[in-house]
């Protein structure tokens, strides 16, 4: 396989996002394709017995076996760290297997992480009832208040993880305030960027040392594979990169090439869904039933001008309260007729869900309460359809409260 295609990546340095998402990373093979190509192998072959040794031992770079090297995963790893202008980027076969791929590769037993309590339920179990199985706890803070990140780190605390904005109440986290505390502490900050993507929000501009992705969400961008990234320096990747080559987390050939083909279209559709989900924010905010909107593009969040300093939109996200609890939202849910009722977003389509009963429901009502998710809350992930057709949609379900 030849080197970056010289009229395709020859200097990306300087090439804006929306370019980057089109171009970076491009590798042809000798057949000189335009789109990239689809290396479905599970291993590779070696001119030489001396050549295949220094394959292994890393004296020379090059393809081994797909559980750890593969063109295309390559390809797209080289196109997401262009686009968060990180060193490295190690690709997973999901979300949460990019998660604890971070931890395992570079925490040991007896070490200490301070989270978010406002994050995604799979990773509150994951930090909780998993790794504290091994010796890895984990305490859960605020993620708008710094001084609880300071009050909750020990002498062994090795990591900071947030997300911010957080699922599903959208609350936004000082990262540069995390950064500092974190770095004075010895600790490393990790961000989970999923909700922003890179186009939105550049976690590493503000001090993180790791950014953390589904790609299966906006990546993607049409619900249709699963797919997982973390990104940082060089020095710091090789940890998360030898638990890969090692335990076989892998991102596949062919989910790899999808998403690649999933950051071309990144730029255009982050923005639309943004532009989408401020105006049903605004809405909404007006509905009778509607006792609180949670968007971080709308001047009434607590975080506005903080989110408006760190990322360029709101995101696709809204959350909103409805008085009645779980039966009322439930009903508004069912009454939807175009929206899909999933929980994944990022998609094309519009999904809406009930946080407290889907995503969050490992959680205990303890967990819950704390991190403000009630039974009356509505996720929104907002896709592209047009604005008044989702309005018309939930009109419909507001009025079965």
């Amino acid at each position: 396989m030849n080197g970056p295609d010289d009229r395709d990546s020859a200097d990306i340095a300087g090439l804006r996002p929306e370019t980057l998402a089109v171009r970076a990373g491009t590798r042809r093979s000798q057949f000189q394709e335009h789109s990239e190509a689809m290396f479905l192998t599970s291993s590779f072959v070696f001119g030489s017995a001396a050549e295949a040794a220094a394959r292994f031992s890393g004296e020379q770079p090059g393809n081994i076996y797909a559980r750890f090297t593969n063109p295309t995963v390559a390809m797209f790893e080289e196109r997401l760290a262009a686009l968060e202008g990180a060193e490295r980027c190690v690709a997973f076969a999901s979300g949460m297997a990019a998660i604890l791929a971070t931890v395992m590769g570079l925490m040991r037993s007896g070490e200490h992480i301070v989270a978010s309590r406002s994050i995604f339920g799979s990773t509150v179990q994951l930090f909780q009832n998993i790794l504290g199985r091994f010796g890895v706890e984990t305490t859960f803070v605020s993620p708008t208040d710094p001084a609880e990140w300071e009050a909750a780190t020990r002498p062994n605390t090795r990591l900071f993880f947030v997300e911010s904005p957080s699922n599903p109440l959208t609350e936004i986290s000082d990262l540069r305030a995390l950064a500092d505390i974190a770095h004075r502490h010895g600790a490393w900050l990790a961000v989970d960027n999923c909700f922003c993507t890179p186009i939105l929000q550049q976690p590493l501009k503000f001090g993180a040392d790791l950014v953390i992705h589904s790609a299966t969400k906006y990546l993607d961008g049409q619900g249709r594979v699963l797919g997982g990234a973390v990104l940082g320096a060089r020095a710091l990747m090789e940890g998360v990169y030898t638990f890969l080559r090692t335990a076989g987390p892998t991102l596949s050939a062919f989910n790899a090439w999808v998403l690649l083909k999933g950051l071309e279209t990144l730029g255009p559709r982050m923005r639309a869904h943004a532009d989408h989900a401020l105006e049903l924010a605004t809405w909404l905010e007006c509905q009778p039933g509607v006792s609180r909107v949670f968007y971080p593009g709308l001047p009434s969040h607590p975080q506005h001008a903080l989110a408006m300093a760190q990322q360029s939109n709101g995101g696709g996200i809204v959350a909103f309260e409805v008085a009645g609890g779980r039966d009322a939202a439930w009903r508004l849910i069912d009454a939807t007729r175009l929206l899909s009722i999933t929980a994944n977003l990022g998609d094309t389509r519009t999904t809406i869900t009930h946080p407290a009963s889907t995503t969050h429901s490992r959680m205990t009502p303890e967990q819950r309460a704390a991190a403000g998710i009630g039974d009356g809350l509505v996720r929104v992930a907002v896709g592209l359809e047009h604005p008044e057709d989702l309005k018309q949609d939930l009109r419909r379900g507001l009025a079965t409260r």
